[in-house]
């Protein structure tokens, strides 16, 4: 019997994660978390930064990568930055990042106001890009 509940306990863990991933969590300011273009290596947006932590074997983070260029690409005002963060770990320690690909929307003050877990989707991104621009 004991091992039915830890089997049922697993399984709603895994749908509750399966659930949340990818989706474009609204947390005001971060609790005031701000990245600059020295943080980043790369100019802020004019509008928006969209900021991906990702890892060298992340096969999402490739598919990530992808959404994140193209809606930068479409647009205007909006820069896609990666950061890789096994090399940056002082960086994903500050920002709480947990897993990757995580995704950051900065404002045009480089304030963190959005936040994504897992691969997102592009109709995501670009209502976050409206909520937060």
């Amino acid at each position: 019997m004991t091992g039915l509940v830890v089997l049922a306990a697993a399984s709603a863990c895994g749908a509750l994660q399966r659930r949340r991933s990818g989706r474009v969590r609204v947390r005001g300011c971060d609790d005031g978390k701000r990245l600059d273009a020295a943080e980043l290596g790369a100019e802020l947006g004019e509008r928006a930064t969209l900021v991906q932590f990702s890892s060298a074997f992340c096969a999402p983070c490739r598919a990530t990568r992808r959404v994140l260029g193209e809606v930068a690409a479409v647009v205007p005002g909006v820069t896609h930055v990666e950061i890789d963060a096994e090399a940056h770990l002082d960086l994903v320690r500050r920002l709480d990042i947990l897993k990757t690909p995580t995704v950051l929307v900065l404002d045009a003050d480089g304030c963190v106001a959005r936040r994504a877990t897992g691969q997102p989707r592009k109709a995501d991104v670009i209502a976050a890009l409206g909520e937060a621009v």
